[in-house]
């Protein structure tokens, strides 16, 4: 996979690529993971008119006694959870798995949407806190 927009910043640093991180504002190395969660970030931004302002990225959260990270967190226009994103290199399969472990951060997170990518394949989940039911969508939600 490669980064589908070409405006977007790449530099060598030490003999690595980094991308610039238009949400961090910082060059990030360029790992089979980040080339995922940038690809899904500028199709956010660019295809389904998130807002940038309104994204967060890595935010750390406790899950039982660990600490552990989303990769991409989207707020609502009121400042509340929207949409969970849990990116994986496009080398790993989406699992059974893969979906328990961005459940689970939802669980701290209560984000009403969750998806899962490897940027081959994206799935897309509304979760309904009241009656605890789970429906998998076919597209990713437009921002409300």
């Amino acid at each position: 996979m490669f980064i589908k927009n070409e405006k977007r910043k790449i530099k060598d640093i030490e003999g690595k690529p980094y991308i610039f991180d238009l949400i961090r504002k910082k060059y990030i190395l360029l790992t089979p993971e980040e080339i995922v969660r940038q690809n899904f970030l500028d199709y956010l931004i660019l295809e389904k008119n998130y807002s940038k302002n309104l994204i967060k990225l890595e935010s750390a959260l406790k899950y039982n006694t660990l600490k552990k990270r989303s990769d991409i967190l989207v707020y609502d226009k009121i400042g509340e959870p929207f949409l969970l994103v849990e990116c994986k290199a496009e080398n790993v399969a989406i699992s059974q798995s893969t979906i328990e472990q961005a459940s689970r951060y939802n669980l701290q997170i209560k984000a009403p949407f969750v998806c899962i990518t490897n940027g081959f394949k994206t799935y897309c989940f509304k979760i309904d806190f009241d009656d605890n039911s789970i429906t998998q969508l076919n597209a990713i939600p437009e921002m409300i």
